[in-house]
């Protein structure tokens, strides 16, 4: 079993920064590929980022690529994700999420542990 738990949403203005955080636990995490997705209202959900946690490999969105950073930090067992430059529609409710996954996958049903979110507001 693993537990996720996201931190550091909020309201911040266009051109602004965020950082996410999601802590992960459990016995297993480390094994697995770990990611973010986002869901804005009316909106399914939408694939952000992943990273291997042994390796460090990621993999990006094309809307993100160049202002967004995927990374995780051993010591605190926690996945960070840092958001710059952000648009309003970036505005979505962000969530992380685990799984035993032999790729990057950009699939929401490949992940097998998901945190409850946290919401990030961008205004205009």
């Amino acid at each position: 079993q693993v537990q996720l738990v996201e931190s550091g949403g909020g309201l911040v203005q266009a051109g602004g920064s965020l950082r996410l955080s999601c802590a992960a636990s459990g016995r297993t995490f480390r094994w697995y590929v770990m990611g973010w997705f986002r869901q804005a209202p009316g909106k399914e959900r939408e694939f952000v980022t992943a990273i291997r946690w042994t390796t460090g490999s990621t993999r990006y969105a094309d809307s993100v690529k160049g202002r967004f950073t995927i990374s995780r930090d051993n010591a605190k067992n926690t996945m960070l994700l840092q958001m710059n430059s952000l648009k309003p529609e970036d505005t979505a409710v962000y969530y992380c999420a685990a799984g035993p996954l032999s790729a990057l996958s950009g699939n929401s049903e490949s992940y097998d542990y998901w945190g409850q979110g946290t919401q990030v507001t961008v205004s205009s």
